[in-house]
């Protein structure tokens, strides 16, 4: 066989292995290259252990429940909640595509700074009428690079094979040899320039890191609410139903004094009345509590249908937290924390330097462009595709140049860029006012919460003590029925008031922890971290 026909072989063969890899391998490897910059960007900037995927799991609880639907049988710990959020929400799978897709991009503009190549080729046939004149194949091998001095280099090495079918001669072979230089000497000259697609691909992973780990906390936390607020109407039903045994027992207690002449028929229908109302109030109550199971089983990526109850043992861990801790922060240095540390405000003030780095490059656009571009290239003899005429190949170096003459596009832009610049820095200071404002609603409410959920419990027992007093009195003739309803409808209120302070200082608390960007979700749920020094 021919070195011709060698060289053509060898063409086609690589052209079918291009050809080859399944859409499959190619995804896998879009995977692998995106789950590295994710594990790497994720471990300096939050330790994070690698093994972050896009992937949904295999064996997600909502999967599983459609098609064997079940109840859970278990009571579901917040923890638990967590879990099945992180797996299951679909909102929690949006922000991770999110993430992928920002790395996806970073392995797009490295690629485009990379040694690209290229592979192409054609076979074909010419002729006259019904006969064949001459058939052809050839392909082409393209290499290309950019600098950052802004040269771009493209080299191509190219084989065409003919053959004149009407002479029966052999095939023929020449080759091709182009390499091409283009450094620009005035604009787009300065590597800040030249590698801004890059560089700003770079900060966008980086505030995209922040942002879904800012999105796992708060979402953690917006997830607890709902929890507790769950909780907090089980509570309520717990208490309603306890008065409601007690109106019970009152109203049958009246109605035999009523038949006996020892109470009017105004305080019978006193202790009917509210009676009723308490009935009416358990039914709202259940409602409430449906429509926030299911709210809270869609934000978890769970069909409503599904049985599910929640551990009302999470409330009572709440009981647990004495506030104690917001009185050794430093509350003077709390702004100074939460700025140093709050995720989105860090993507915000940083992109102030994107703004001010774009505006540089859109005026350097402005100046004259001047390019020097140096060539080299040539055709092989007929029939020796290694050989060149004369042993050289043909060279050639020329300048061309741009002058910003009629420039109104790049004099929009780089107005355009400043006011940008300008909408930047406003955005920082708005973020930042609101971080700091925020903060200090954060830290108001959560020792409002904490002392009122104090007072709520005083209440209780001093509205217990006075249920007690009016039925003694009650019992002796002493008080009337109303006087048992007002006790027994001050003993609820408080009762309800004080659970609704306990959710309040819980989540009041957590959210200032939050703002303050110091909490982490894990295994183990939410965990509140030291207070750093200012």
């Amino acid at each position: 066989m021919s070195r011709v026909a060698v060289l053509g072989w060898a063409i086609l063969a690589a052209l079918a292995a291009a050809g080859c890899a399944a859409p499959a391998e190619l995804a896998a490897e879009a995977d692998a290259e995106v789950y590295a910059l994710l594990d790497e960007r994720r471990a300096e900037l939050f330790d994070r252990p690698a093994g972050f995927t896009v992937e949904p799991a295999a064996e997600r609880l909502r999967a599983k429940l459609i098609l064997a639907p079940e109840s859970l049988t278990e009571a579901v710990s917040l923890v638990s909640c967590l879990e099945i959020a992180a797996g299951n929400s679909r909102d929690y799978q949006d922000r991770k595509e999110r993430l992928y897709r920002a790395a996806l991009d970073l392995t797009l503009e490295r690629w485009r700074f990379s040694n690209r190549f290229s592979l192409d080729g054609t076979v074909g046939v010419t002729g006259n009428g019904s006969d064949s004149n001459t058939a052809t194949a050839d392909a082409n091998l393209g290499m290309e690079r950019l600098l950052g001095t802004g040269a771009r280099i493209v080299a191509g090495i190219g084989s065409s094979l003919f053959r004149a079918i009407s002479t029966g001669d052999g095939w023929d072979a020449l080759s091709e040899l182009s390499l091409s230089v283009t450094q620009p000497l005035l604009s787009g000259t300065a590597r800040e320039v030249v590698m801004e697609p890059l560089t700003q691909a770079e900060r966008d992973l980086v505030y995209e890191v922040r942002s879904f780990e800012r999105f796992r906390r708060t979402f953690a936390v917006d997830v607890t609410n709902d929890y507790f607020g769950i909780i907090l109407t089980l509570d309520s039903i717990a208490n309603e139903e306890e008065n409601l045994v007690n109106l019970r027992y009152l109203q049958k207690r009246s109605e035999a004094h009523a038949k006996a002449g020892k109470l009017s028929s105004i305080q019978l229908d006193q202790a009917s009345q509210d009676l009723l109302s308490s009935e009416g109030r358990l039914l709202e109550l259940y409602a409430r509590f449906g429509t926030q199971l299911d709210n809270f089983k869609i934000r978890l990526g769970l069909p409503p249908e599904v049985g599910f109850t929640l551990d009302p043992a999470e409330f009572d861990r709440l009981r647990g937290l004495d506030g104690n801790d917001l009185d050794s922060l430093p509350v003077e240095d709390l702004d100074e924390i939460a700025l140093a540390r709050r995720l989105d405000y860090l993507n915000t003030a940083e992109a102030v330097e994107d703004a001010d780095r774009r505006a540089r490059i859109a005026a350097d656009a402005l100046r004259a462009g001047l390019d020097l571009t140096l060539g080299l290239g040539g055709t092989s003899e007929e029939g020796r595709p290694a050989s060149f005429r004369d042993g050289s190949l043909p060279w050639s170096a020329r300048l061309g140049w741009d002058l910003p003459i009629d420039d109104l596009p790049d004099r929009n832009a780089y107005r355009s860029s400043l006011l940008a610049l300008q909408s930047a820095i406003r955005a920082e200071e708005s973020l930042r006012d609101a971080v700091v404002s925020d903060l200090r609603d954060d830290l108001r409410q959560a020792q409002s919460t904490r002392e009122r959920y104090k007072v709520q419990q005083l209440a209780i027992e001093l509205a217990r003590r006075r249920v007690d007093s009016v039925q003694m009195n009650l019992d002796a003739g002493r008080a009337q029925t109303r006087d048992l309803l007002e006790a027994q409808r001050s003993l609820l209120s408080a009762q309800n008031a004080a659970s609704s302070a306990l959710r309040d200082f819980g989540i009041s608390r957590l959210r200032l922890y939050s703002d303050l960007e110091l909490i982490e979700v894990g295994p183990d749920g939410i965990v509140i971290l030291p207070t750093p020094a200012p």
